[in-house]
């Protein structure tokens, strides 16, 4: 008798593999046409595989609580000469006339040689990472399992090549990975690290961008000049941030569902580095503070930070970052916000560059800084966020209205 496969079917729009969850039929079982006889469960829902056409269940090649790729054969129906013959397989490689199953594929004309399955060379060579890897973004139930009993997140497996349809990564990529990692050399994270590591992660759940604007240091050089005690690049700018969003608190929203809720007070964190990660302490109401009052409450918060002994009313509820990555040397970088903010604001290290004086028709030197700001997309558009970071350059440059 004629054979007809069950063939895991394409279940959604870039769906590429299925976790069999459970078997409905056995070997011996009559079916109907469109009859469920797989439970099968994707990334998105738990679905169905239902039988092509009437028949009886001669194989089920499927294991429960693997994962298939879409194409799979999954198992074998017996079916009549007269249903063979009505799918078009009756006279097609001896399918029909009782001598045995029809093959999944044509086989090749004399003289020809089998089609080879066509690899694609990644041409840029000494990757950090393989070229085809694209880490655990679909997961099946039992590598989620595995990965809970581990305490591990998607993210841990960003590096990790997947052998599955499309690249997934399966739980025999997964185990190799840990039992590679056994090999190396292996020193635990700090507490503040984790901390660090999942706030990081939870804050690239949502679509970040960045936006930049140079602006000119000397005004503001030389009015710290002229102050004692002087307040640092970081607190002017924090300070400016905090003014901005006094006159417009929108952009420091956070959308929760479907409305922007606006924040009460106007308390901007700083970054500050500490042993082996960074705390940000937060300066509250910072847009009715004059700066030359928050001077020693800012150097205070620094001190303590670097000690880790912040107070608890100098941390969290912030609304806003200000970091300062050009005591690194850096003149552009990316922060990204914490994940209760909307907004990270980011100043760069001076440089001397020539700006061109248009009342005296020459080039003159300036100090100039790379100002960035990073936020929530989902909130502000690259407008709204270009005017707010131009505005906070524009404080900048009055220096003595802060």
């Amino acid at each position: 008798m004629p054979q007809v496969p069950i063939i895991m079917p394409q279940l959604g729009e870039s769906i590429a593999e299925a976790t069999v969850v459970s078997v409905l039929v056995a070997p011996g079982d009559q079916v109907t046409a469109g009859q469920d006889v797989i439970e099968v469960e994707t990334n998105k829902a738990t679905m169905n595989v239902a039988s092509p056409c009437p028949g009886k269940v001669v194989q089920v090649s499927v294991s429960v609580g693997e994962s298939y790729p879409v194409g799979t054969t999954l198992g074998q129906l017996e079916v009549s000469e007269s249903e063979a013959d009505r799918l078009g397989l009756k006279g097609r490689n001896g399918s029909g006339s009782g001598s045995g199953s029809a093959p999944t594929r044509q086989e090749p004309r004399s003289g020809e040689t089998p089609a080879a399955r066509v690899s694609v060379q990644p041409t840029v060579r000494g990757l950090p990472v393989p070229a085809s890897a694209g880490g655990a973004s679909y997961m099946s139930p039992r590598l989620k399992a595995r990965m809970a009993e581990l305490g591990l997140h998607a993210a841990d497996l960003a590096g990790v090549a997947g052998s599955g349809a499309a690249g997934r990564v399966t739980i025999e990529d997964f185990e190799k990975f840990i039992a590679q990692l056994e090999q190396l050399q292996v020193s635990p994270a700090s507490s503040m690290r984790v901390a660090v590591a999942d706030a990081m992660r939870r804050s690239w759940t949502r679509p970040l961008a960045t936006v930049a604007l140079p602006v000119n240091l000397d005004p503001l050089l030389s009015h710290r000049r002229g102050c004692d005690p002087k307040p640092g690049p970081a607190l002017y700018a924090m300070r400016a941030l905090a003014l901005a969003l006094a006159e417009n608190t929108a952009p420091a929203g956070r959308l929760v569902g479907t409305r922007i809720v606006h924040p009460a007070s106007i308390d901007v964190g700083f970054a500050v580095e500490a042993e082996d990660g960074v705390l940000v302490p937060v300066m509250r109401q910072a847009d009715r503070r004059p700066l030359r009052d928050m001077v020693v409450r800012y150097n205070e918060l620094v001190d303590l930070a670097r000690q880790r002994r912040l107070p608890p009313d100098a941390t969290g509820q912030s609304i806003a970052t200000v970091t300062n990555f050009g005591t690194f040397g850096l003149t552009w970088a990316t922060p990204i916000p914490l994940p209760e903010q909307t907004l990270v604001l980011g100043m760069g290290a001076g440089r001397k560059v020539p700006s061109w004086d248009e009342q005296r028709q020459a080039f003159l030197p300036i100090m100039e800084a790379n100002l960035t700001l990073s936020f929530d997309h989902r909130v502000l558009d690259g407008g709204a966020a270009g005017r707010l970071l131009s505005r906070i350059a524009g404080l900048l440059q009055q220096p003595e209205s802060l």
